[in-house]
């Protein structure tokens, strides 16, 4: 008699980390920094990638910056204007899952600096699950303090698992980002990162180095 295969349980559809809430708020704080003429072209830009899928991202994405401006987006702090067009424009294409995050790793991997940050700002507004791990774990191979920043933002909070969310914050110690930066750095905390702090906090005394001031927030950690 032969065996009865097992049928595979349902796949369930990737969420995005923030929801359409915020997503929302992203865009009308968007529309609050933009004139007129701008924010036109914004929605003719987005009904176009939502018509046409990633084909329309080939110009548009790259082009965030010189296009609606590189300044700091109001009411999102550390956010600057490009970075919000081009996560709208992710979240506006018509994919989800693996198929989403290659697209977003297409452009992060083809981008320069800010793109690539751009794109890592966009992972927590994209329904793809785990699958922009890839990303977020090449930005914290990096120097650059922009994509470490970026890369430690509300998906890693959610996706990054605890070892190499350890190994990141102890990373923004070394490199001096501010631990401000770190989404969820309240929750995730635990024992082992301040043993792990205390000990780079005893290594710095040693060579006679300053201790980054925000150190306390890991190193004060209370089980």
């Amino acid at each position: 008699m032969t065996a009865q295969t097992t049928a595979a349980a349902p796949t369930v559809a990737p969420a995005a980390v923030c929801d359409a809430l915020v997503l929302r708020t992203l865009k009308e704080c968007l529309a609050s920094g933009l004139g007129h003429e701008s924010r036109t072209r914004l929605a003719a830009d987005l009904a176009a990638v939502g018509a046409q899928g990633p084909g329309a991202l080939d110009s548009r994405f790259p082009a965030a910056g010189r296009v609606y401006g590189r300044g700091p987006l109001p009411g999102w702090s550390g956010w600057s204007t490009e970075d919000a067009v081009r996560t709208v424009l992710l979240a506006q294409l018509p994919l989800e899952g693996k198929d989403l995050a290659d697209e977003a790793a297409r452009h992060y991997h083809h981008g320069d600096a800010a793109e690539r940050r751009g794109v890592l700002r966009a992972l927590a507004f994209l329904p793809v699950g785990a699958y922009g791990l890839e990303l977020t774990d090449d930005a914290l191979r990096t120097n650059d303090d922009r994509l470490i920043a970026a890369a430690l933002g509300p998906y890693a909070k959610v996706h990054l698992d605890q070892y190499r969310w350890r190994q990141a914050v102890l990373k923004c110690l070394f490199t001096g980002i501010p631990l401000a930066k770190v989404a969820g750095l309240h929750e995730r905390r635990d024992a082992e990162l301040a043993r792990m702090a205390a000990g780079f906090a005893a290594e710095r005394r040693a060579a006679g180095r300053p201790i980054p001031a925000d150190l306390w927030l890991v190193d004060a950690y209370e089980s």
